[in-house]
């Protein structure tokens, strides 16, 4: 796995390099552009939602971006509507769940999200680690639990009809 160099020099050139590598990724998770450094975990998918804005004082900083958010939940509920086009529909819907849990689903994800926010705000790096980890984790944790909940409610549906029978 070594590599024998020609000259000193080339070796030299090849340490600048892995040190500016390493720089590099030391800025990315220290965030300090916050911005791309959440671009690069969740691979692109938190461009859309953040926005850099510079305040008062002179300081970039990252909001996110609440109309993106609002029209994305409109186009799901009007799409919601008009695939379901009757009262019948409507009504089904709101019982089967789907209305309540995506006000659910939408209610931890601001929670969570929130949290992890606070904690990235952090000066702490033990806070800091914590929040990136939130950001991972919960999604995951959060959807074993619900499979954990749905496969509890089957089984406890499926002994009722057993008693019943």
């Amino acid at each position: 796995m070594s590599r024998n160099y020609n000259s000193l020099e080339e070796l030299r050139r090849k340490k600048n390099l892995l040190q500016q590598e390493v720089v590099d990724l030391e800025d990315l998770l220290t965030f300090k552009n916050t911005k791309e450094s959440l671009s690069a975990f969740t691979n692109g998918l938190t461009d859309q939602y953040l926005q850099e804005k510079v305040d008062e004082d002179g300081e970039e900083k990252v909001v996110i971006r609440k109309d993106v958010i609002a029209k994305q939940i409109t186009t799901e509920v009007k799409d919601l509507l008009i695939n379901k086009n009757t009262a019948i529909g409507i009504a089904n819907s709101a019982l089967t769940g789907n209305a309540a849990d995506m006000l659910i689903k939408l209610g931890v994800a601001a929670l969570v999200g929130n949290f992890a926010k606070k904690n990235m705000k952090s000066s702490s790096w033990k806070k800091k680690l914590l929040g990136a980890a939130l950001i991972y984790i919960a999604p995951v944790a959060l959807k074993l639990v619900r499979e954990k909940l749905e496969n509890y409610q089957k089984s406890k549906s499926v002994s009722s009809m057993e008693q019943l029978i």
